[in-house]
């Protein structure tokens, strides 16, 4: 802030002059950015050409491309407006408005001069607070036509952008026809005497007719706008003068009260206790000319009541009128598209006009309070025109400022109608807005808002929809402070405005001073305006495209997380609030689509990441990460799923490494998996069963569809296959020792068998009222002696994941949680149901317990001669106590959706037993429902409050 120049070019330079030295400063050598598509379009290199200003684009081999590649930074166009054309003027026309000319008087006789200036002061904050945010955004890069809509919906996304955007279109065409409409009715006040009918059909027709001339000037295109805007700024310029000469060379003297003011020429008839009007009274003003004495009676505020409505005044009404007139800020911006260097012009046209404006009206202000006594200011709302030597200079100065700001309404709709056309968030329903001829001229969208303001003309009710017209600006206002606030909180480092003169805290005032207006305006308006808002937003998060431009939201949330994954400290976890973090590997995810669902309903909220490694190294002679060219595709799986999962992928020489890999750099923080989930190692590859049925529907922001995901991940070649042409696949070694690698790393192992069998919505559909079952068996079938209720760590987990699932918002009313014990006798088993029963409510686990008698497997299991040890070798265990186990499972979980087992523990020599283990498991498991076998290796359940 304390250096001279805010902006870091000091080639760029502007033809307007400039107003005060702060504000010569503050755009010393402005610039404009190129956007980031431009930046992004060839590989290579950009090198700056000092003396052109422009940037060629270095290939590989040392070669510039052509012009098509050189781009100059300052993004000009040729023949764009200039910055007093494009926005000085209309943004200071559409900012004096009516006030300057009609309603300076009136304001100045209730609130008196220091009261004036208090209220100006405040009005022209709140604009001010809002120019910055506007200043600091289009400065941030390259602005295209669309205006307010354009920057707010690149900022913020196109929810927000795009309802915004609409409520600015309708602001904008109802401002329009409420300017057309008082136009037209100061046009019969003052011209032809009362000869013109002035029925509302009448009033009607006129209008229509003004409108139409707006249409044929704004059909003509940017110039011809450009050239009424200086024109116009020209014209009120003179008519302002003649007002200020009449100030000198007039002497005292006696306005008359116009007759419109009713309420001056009543009289009070003590016979019939009434009031009635006689306007053959000869009621005047004192006009004093240049007096200390007037101001001095002028200097406090005096509140009377408003004669055109008969209503008292007070400080809120007049600051209501006050900042209404000020409004216009975003004429500028809105000719966005049809400037020569938007990023330069939008910031100093803008706040130069606010500059401009606010000096000429507390000039009008001190002038007025110094000649026209307060009588004659709170009784003649035109005293400027009576007090003018030529009273037509005035009515001239009144109808150009309508009339103009009207068409600067008018184009203004249509430029935001043809950018939303343009950003398709409303579907085909603005396709013909698109169309442009000549220099980008938006002919169709045009006609498309003249004929919605025409249609505001049929609905009348000019009042109520001025002050719906005033919130939705004030809506739009809120939305560029909102859109600023949000980018400097976030710390984007793409966010580097050259406007330097802002500041979070300005941004926050700002939305809080466009939310005060609001209710000071209306508050009930307000309040349908803000609902209108948040509909759309809603409509359009569901509806509209995906977009290239980003969306504000992800920058928040990636500020929050990053904030809160520093707090998320992992030496501060407790086991009464664990929860899944699962990593789940997969090899050929079309062969896997049932157990990627099943691994989401099981995670419980917690992280659940998907792994795979390909095989392969990074070549220096590869022009892009090999991984880089399939993420795409595992992302796109996980959308079309359902999926609420992180994909992982990750490129290895060695599988077994790549997924050590995977398991110990997943994740972030204290946010990484605690759980692995592992495929069995089955004698043959699995089937390939995805299938574009299976599929959600296309997904808008999906740049891949479904078709080309299952062509992708079913190809016969899609499996990377080794040199010799044989299948990558983990061997029986390396899958049994991948088994024990999770283990060491302390990590919940589970393995995954027959979910080609799940069929969720099979489940679903086939229901009629009885529950399929979530079967868990708590048994260690390697120390089947302590076969009972000595809860381990591993049955405790396998306890928790199932009622975990039994919790699943998919799983609740499908199915129900049994929980099995073994006995080897008859007399335990009611006291041994008893026991079960009591953990289960020590747990708060909703399950039925059933006890069941396992004689007949237990006879199988012989303890080794000369063995101390009461854990037997996994692949040591007798295949008729495997099968007879697996005989008991079928017999009881026939009606099971699912079966969750105690894992056997992996051999200590993976090289010699990895075959027999892997035969021990398919034996346990052969012929059962969709069965996850589960060793935990930490403490999960708490009893503890």
């Amino acid at each position: 802030m304390g250096e001279k120049g805010i902006f870091s070019n000091q080639n760029a330079g502007s033809s307007m002059t400039s107003y005060g030295g702060i504000v010569n400063e503050m755009f010393e050598g402005t610039q404009s950015i190129p956007s980031s598509s431009d930046l992004s379009e060839k590989p290579g290199r950009l090198i700056r050409d000092e003396e052109s200003g422009t940037a060629t684009h270095r290939e590989p081999n040392g070669s510039t491309a052509g012009d098509a590649s050189s781009m100059e930074f300052s993004s000009s166009r040729e023949g764009g407006l200039s910055t007093i054309s494009g926005v000085f003027a209309p943004v200071a026309l559409s900012m004096f408005s009516i006030l300057l000319f009609m309603r300076m008087g009136f304001v100045v006789g209730q609130l008196g001069f220091l009261v004036t200036i208090v209220q100006l002061a405040m009005a022209y904050a709140i604009v001010m607070l809002t120019v910055l945010s506007l200043c600091a955004i289009s400065s941030n890069g390259a602005v295209e036509g669309g205006g307010v809509y354009y920057m707010i919906s690149r900022s913020l996304g196109p929810e927000f952008g795009g309802a915004i955007g609409v409520l600015f279109f309708i602001a904008n065409v109802f401002s329009c026809a409420l300017y057309i409409s008082g136009f037209t009715e100061a046009l019969l006040n003052n011209l032809g005497n009362g000869q013109f009918p002035d029925s509302p059909m009448w009033k009607f027709v006129y209008c229509v007719l003004v409108s139409f001339i707006l249409l044929l000037l704004s059909l003509a295109g940017a110039g011809i706008f450009a050239k009424t805007a200086l024109i116009t700024f020209i014209l009120i310029s003179v008519c302002y003068s003649t007002w200020i000469f009449s100030i000198i060379f007039n002497g005292p003297m006696d306005v008359p009260i116009p007759k419109v003011n009713a309420q001056a020429y009543k009289l009070y008839n003590n016979i019939t206790d009434e009031y009635y009007e006689d306007f053959s009274q000869n009621l005047t003003g004192r006009y004093t000319g240049l007096s200390f004495s007037t101001l001095g009676e002028n200097m406090f505020s005096n509140y009377t009541s408003d004669y055109t409505t008969g209503k008292d005044t007070d400080f809120a009404l007049m600051f209501a009128i006050i900042f209404s007139g000020v409004t216009g800020l975003m004429a500028g911006a809105n000719m966005s598209g049809e400037l020569a260097r938007p990023s330069v012009s939008i910031p100093r046209g803008t706040v130069q006009a606010v500059f401009t404006t606010l000096i000429i009206y507390i000039m009008t202000a001190l002038l007025m309070a110094s000649t026209a006594s307060r009588h004659l200011l709170q009784n003649d709302y035109t005293v400027m025109m009576d007090t003018n030597f030529q009273r037509w200079f005035i009515l001239i100065g009144i109808f150009s400022t309508t009339l103009f700001s009207s068409m600067s309404n008018l184009i203004g709709s249509s430029r935001v109608l043809n950018r939303l056309s343009h950003d398709k968030l409303f579907g085909c329903l603005l396709r013909p807005a698109k169309i442009e001829i000549g220099d980008r001229n938006p002919v169709v969208s045009v006609v498309i808002s003249w004929i919605c303001v025409v249609l505001v003309f049929l609905i009348g009710a000019m009042n109520k929809i001025a002050k719906l017209t005033s919130i939705f600006f004030l809506l739009s206002y809120m939305g560029v402070n909102v859109a600023t606030l949000a980018l400097e909180l976030t710390s984007a480092p793409n966010f580097r405005p050259t406007f330097k003169y802002f500041s979070w805290q300005s941004c926050a005032l700002g939305v809080l001073a466009t939310g005060t207006m609001m209710l000071v305006v209306d508050s009930s308006m307000s309040a349908i305006g803000v609902v209108f808002l948040l509909s759309l937003i809603m409509v359009l998060h569901y509806q509209a495209p995906s977009v290239s431009s980003g969306s504000i939201s992800q920058a928040l949330i990636y500020h929050q997380v990053r904030k809160y994954l520093l707090l998320l400290d992992v030496r501060k976890e407790h086991v009464k609030y664990w929860r899944p973090q699962i990593l789940l590997l997969v090899s050929r995810p079309a062969s896997a689509c049932s157990l990627l669902d099943f691994v989401n309903d099981l995670k419980k909220s917690g992280l659940y990441v998907i792994g795979h490694v390909r095989k392969g190294e990074l070549e220096s002679s590869q022009i892009v990460d090999p991984l880089q060219q399939v993420f795409p595709y595992w992302l796109s799986l996980v959308d079309y799923l359902k999926l609420k999962a992180f994909v992982e992928l990750t490129l290895s020489n060695n599988i077994r490494h790549g997924i050590q890999q995977l398991m110990r750099l997943s994740g972030l923080g204290a946010m990484k998996p605690n759980t692995v989930v592992i495929g069995f190692h089955e004698q043959q590859p699995s089937s390939v069963t995805l299938k574009e049925s299976q599929l959600l529907k296309d997904l808008r922001y999906s740049k891949i569809d479904r078709a080309a995901v299952v062509e992708y991940f079913t190809a016969g070649d899609y499996m990377p296959r080794e040199l010799d042409g044989n299948l990558e696949r983990l061997s029986s070694t390396d899958y049994v020792n991948v088994l024990k690698d999770v283990l060491h790393m302390t990590k919940n192992l589970c393995v995954a068998r027959h979910f080609s069998k799940l069929d969720k919505e099979a489940l679903q559909r086939g229901w009629n009222g009885q529950k399929k079952f979530i079967d868990v068996w708590p048994v260690d079938l390697q120390k089947p002696v302590e076969t009972g209720l000595g809860w381990d760590n591993s049955s405790l987990f396998l306890l928790q994941l199932a009622c975990i699932l039994s919790m699943s918002s998919r799983w609740r009313s499908y199915a129900k949680l049994r929980v099995f014990i073994c006995v080897n006798s008859l007399q335990d088993m009611h006291r041994r149901e008893r026991q079960l029963k009591g953990v289960l409510d020590t747990l708060r686990i909703k399950a039925q317990s059933i006890v069941v008698p396992w004689d007949h497997v237990v006879c199988h299991y012989q303890q080794p001669q000369g063995s101390n040890s009461s854990v037997r070798p996994s692949t040591e265990l007798p295949s008729s106590y495997i099968s007879a186990f697996n005989d008991m499972i079928k017999r009881y979980s026939e009606e099971a959706a699912i079966t969750l087992l105690n894992l056997p523990l992996p051999p200590d020599d993976a090289e010699l037993d990895s075959e027999k283990y892997l035969e021990v498991i398919r034996n346990l498991t052969d012929a059962l429902p969709p069965t996850l076998l589960v060793h935990g290796v930490s403490s999960v359940i708490s009893t503890a409050l």
